[in-house]
């Protein structure tokens, strides 16, 4: 018996650094620290899906991929592929791709999406050629696209390209529904996601986009939850053929319109990404990125200094109440936002919190802990924040982020518009960070710089840039051992005339290493 434990575990081993799987996962759904006997190895492979950017014909898609430097190492930076193919689209009964405006687009069978296998049929992408596909780590590779039918698209990094591969996806519209700046850091494949702030109230458009990576199809189930409790409808077994897209209009999933509600996509065979698309008749659009696992504590990174209205939204999935003490992370210290002193969070329901200009002119980060009295309870959220005031508002989102354990990246930034958010949420623990600024995608030398975070604050940063730049670049943080915890987000702001267009990326550990455990170590400490 313990010959075969051992074997088990070579086995495991082998297939965490092949796959990118995490030995270990500490709750909210960060890389837990390495035990004294493991060995932490770079994955060998990193899979990622990019959404459908918009079906807009007065918008431009940037596509920028990124690998940092040195992180297998001893390995050729040029030894290894990293690219994005495009998928197909699941078609409506008339044929028009979905989420496209068609008649039946985000419906089907119990109002779920329109991935019924008995009647939707992909589209297949007009270009097959690859995306953006790196040629050595440290410096980053741009595409861009005006189609209003650009495709979804999916691919790997293998090699030397494959720990920390990130690309982003930044979208410029215009004009029409959904207007300004939408920007996603394309995300991996999983089984499960949360997306608190999601709405299917008046003069909003929210669709899920689901994409499968692999060869076989996947199953995936929608469940909405409101102040309430789970919203009646939703969407069960819903088809994802392989290597294609499905945008799920998330109206269809419950008859009554619902504001501040929570997202919960639980896929039952197979994997997907996922990603919400929002618009606003008022406030513009931009991409909801999925919210970390949920955890007792949960933290929000950049908060803008402007922000003129900031919303919260929070979900406890499991069977406790959870009571929150809310506090704002800002330059000088910890604050509690006015007459917020705790939060209370019903099991199975969402609440929300109307924060308003709450950062008052310095940038801030929100942080959620358990209140002295109160519960453990795990719980997630997001926060909507709007920029400008009347016709030229702008909307963007921070959902709840993981920790840095190691390193974290964020492709396309400009010589101009970038905040780089840095937050160390306890106190009395203080972080340094180095930020490393990469080589330009059309040149230019890398950059490093050094920053101090305090115990309890939040740093909003102009971060450093390339010498000599030409084109973007990428941006690197990485904590430095022996302090405290790091949370980040990068803020893009691209004005279009009057209206402040901008948007928000959360910096999570990339996971570009696991834990590989010793010959003979009993697994049960991996958990400790």
């Amino acid at each position: 018996m313990k010959r075969t434990t051992m074997s088990l575990i070579g086995v495991t081993a082998a297939l965490a650094a092949a796959t990118g799987v995490a030995a270990v996962a500490a709750p909210g759904g960060g890389a837990g620290p390495a035990p004294q006997s493991g060995t932490r190895l770079p994955v060998q492979r990193s899979a990622l899906l990019c959404p459908a950017p918009t079906s807009s014909e007065v918008a431009e898609t940037a596509y920028t991929a990124f690998t940092p430097p040195g992180a297998a190492a001893g390995a050729d930076a040029k030894k290894g592929t990293a690219r994005l193919q495009p998928t197909g689209t699941v078609a409506d009964s008339s044929g028009t791709p979905a989420g496209k405006g068609g008649k039946d687009a985000g419906k089907g069978k119990k109002g779920g999406g329109t991935a019924d296998s008995g009647t939707g049929q992909v589209v297949p992408p007009t270009d097959t050629n690859p995306v953006v596909p790196l040629q050595e780590a440290g410096k980053p590779v741009t595409a861009s696209t005006d189609s209003a039918n650009a495709p979804a698209l999916a691919g790997s990094a293998d090699g030397a390209l494959a720990p920390g591969w990130t690309v982003q996806q930044t979208t410029a519209v215009s004009a029409g529904a959904g207007r300004g700046l939408l920007g996603l850091s394309c995300t991996a494949p999983d089984t499960q996601f949360w997306f608190p702030g999601v709405s299917t109230d008046s003069g909003r458009t929210d669709y899920v986009h689901l994409t499968n990576p692999d060869p076989t199809p996947a199953v995936v189930g929608l469940e909405m939850r409101g102040k309430d409790g789970p919203l009646a409808g939703g969407g069960e077994d819903i088809t994802v053929p392989p290597h294609a897209t499905v945008p799920v209009l998330l109206s269809t999933l419950t008859g009554t319109p619902t504001a501040d509600a929570a997202l919960h996509v639980t896929v039952r065979s197979g994997r997907v990404g996922a990603a919400v698309q929002a618009n606003d008749a008022k406030t513009g659009g931009d991409w909801l990125p999925p919210a970390a696992d949920p955890a007792a504590t949960t933290v929000l990174p950049g908060i803008p200094a402007d922000a003129t209205d900031v919303r919260l939204v929070a979900v406890a999935p499991g069977n406790a109440d959870a009571d929150l003490k809310v506090q704002l992370a800002t330059p000088t210290g910890a604050i509690t936002p006015a007459g917020l002193d705790t939060l209370h969070v019903k099991s199975g329901m969402t609440t929300s919190v109307d924060l308003k200009d709450v950062t008052k002119g310095e940038a801030g980060s929100l942080v959620l802990t358990p209140s002295d009295s109160g519960s453990a309870a795990p719980v997630t959220a997001a926060l909507q924040v709007i920029r400008g005031k009347g016709d030229n508002q702008e909307m963007a989102f921070i959902p709840a982020t993981r920790a840095i354990e190691a390193r974290g990246s964020v492709a396309d930034n400009r010589a101009k518009g970038s905040t780089l958010s840095l937050v160390a949420p306890e106190k009395g623990k203080d972080a340094t960070v180095k930020v490393t600024a990469s080589a330009g995608s059309g040149g230019g030398t890398p950059v490093s710089k050094t920053y101090t975070v305090k115990g309890g604050t939040t740093l909003a940063v102009q971060p450093p840039q390339p010498q000599g730049l030409k084109g973007s670049y990428a941006l690197t943080v990485e904590p430095q051992q022996g302090g405290g915890p790091v949370y980040a987000s990068r803020m893009l702001a691209l004005p279009q005339g009057q209206v402040p267009a901008f948007t928000i990326q959360p910096l999570p550990d990339d996971r570009g290493s696991v834990v590989v455990p010793t010959a003979g170590q009993d697994l049960s400490l991996l958990t400790k």
